[in-house]
């Protein structure tokens, strides 16, 4: 035979405020929402089992326990860093033993707004800053980059849950006034912000590069070579020495009447009476086009920039999942090692 969940309790008196342990331990069994989610009621397994401690305090009777746990196992869904908000009003108009259909109709309006705010907060501020610096230190070497971004996540996350639970319950109802008053312009601010983020971080730390090199000729190098001779066999070296002109001989300075060195030669006696010399040779290397160095030239990072843009268009002009983006970066990934386009990083 179903339950029917009566319209009030039967005790109808206020119980005592809850004490600061109970709310705390309310707290970390929050940790636990998701823990049995399903997809008729959501969250509402996890949702009961973090606030039963305080409905335990408050209903003294055994029939208004089994009404308030009956209605809080109906649908539940809501921002799971924030739902120690919707459990302190909850718990407040549980305390004061308001009839249950205005506990049920509360929270519900006070679960809806927390999930874009959430998002707003954490999935599009907190953890795109936070990943972005700490990644970054990760790829220079720094082992404490990944304890770096769970500390400052958990904090946040913890300061945030053990903070709305104490003010939801002391304000009651009243805190769902003061949080969706302005929850439009914080959940676009922080969205704004977010996205910021995100596009800065694309550019500063997108690591996608060409690799495509094209061959354009030959080149001399200039190459420097000292070595020592002794000072009779110096006149070998004759060529790669001093000027030439174009009959073979050396350029001789008009006012010394000594050859000329060439463009970086040295000639230096030692004390044993050889001679240390400095010429320069000439080996013809590879010129090739680095289409990179172009593209960097025209606009920094356009790669992950142009990578972006596509995969934009194709979550709004064609309605992709995220699972496809990752197949096709995948794909242009595995391609691209492949066929030697994306430089290896090994």
């Amino acid at each position: 035979m179903a339950y029917n969940i009566p319209d009030s309790y039967k005790n109808t008196t206020a119980a005592p405020k809850l004490d600061q342990k109970t709310l705390n331990k309310m707290v970390w069994r929050s940790l636990f929402l998701q823990a049995s989610f399903n997809f008729e009621r959501m969250q509402a397994n996890g949702w009961l089992y973090g606030i039963l401690p305080g409905l335990k305090k408050i209903h003294t009777d055994e029939d208004d326990l089994a009404a308030s746990m009956s209605h809080n196992l109906e649908f539940f869904n809501t921002h799971p860093f924030l739902v120690t908000f919707v459990m302190g009003i909850v718990l407040s108009l549980e305390q004061n033993k308001t009839d249950i259909p205005t506990i049920r109709a509360v929270r519900v309006a006070a679960m809806g707004p927390l999930g874009g705010i959430g998002d707003a907060l954490f999935w599009f501020t907190l953890v795109p800053i936070t990943a972005g610096i700490t990644a970054n230190m990760a790829l220079t070497g720094n082992i404490a980059a990944p304890f770096i971004f769970l500390l400052v996540f958990n904090a946040a996350q913890f300061g945030i849950r053990f903070f709305l639970m104490n003010w939801s319950y002391k304000l009651g109802t009243d805190a769902i006034g003061l949080l969706t008053e302005n929850a439009k312009e914080f959940t676009r601010a922080a969205s704004i912000l977010g996205i910021f983020v995100v596009g800065s971080l694309t550019s500063l730390y997108g690591a996608t590069k060409l690799g495509v090199e094209v061959p354009n000729g030959t080149t001399f190098e200039t190459v420097a070579i000292t070595t020592v001779v002794t000072a009779d066999s110096l006149d070998t070296y004759a060529d790669q020495i001093y000027s030439m002109d174009e009959a073979g001989a050396p350029v001789v300075d008009a006012a010394t009447g000594e050859p000329v060195l060439a463009d970086g030669a040295s000639i230096r006696e030692l004390s044993n009476g050889d001679m240390q010399i400095t010429y320069n040779e000439f080996d013809e290397v590879p010129v090739t086009i680095n289409i990179q160095g172009i593209l960097d030239g025209i606009l920094p990072q356009l790669i992950p920039l142009s990578l972006t843009l596509m995969l934009y268009f194709f979550f709004v002009k064609r309605n992709w999942t995220p699972l496809k983006a990752i197949g096709l970066l995948l794909v242009l990934g595995l391609l691209g090692s492949g066929f030697g386009i994306w430089p290896s990083i090994w």
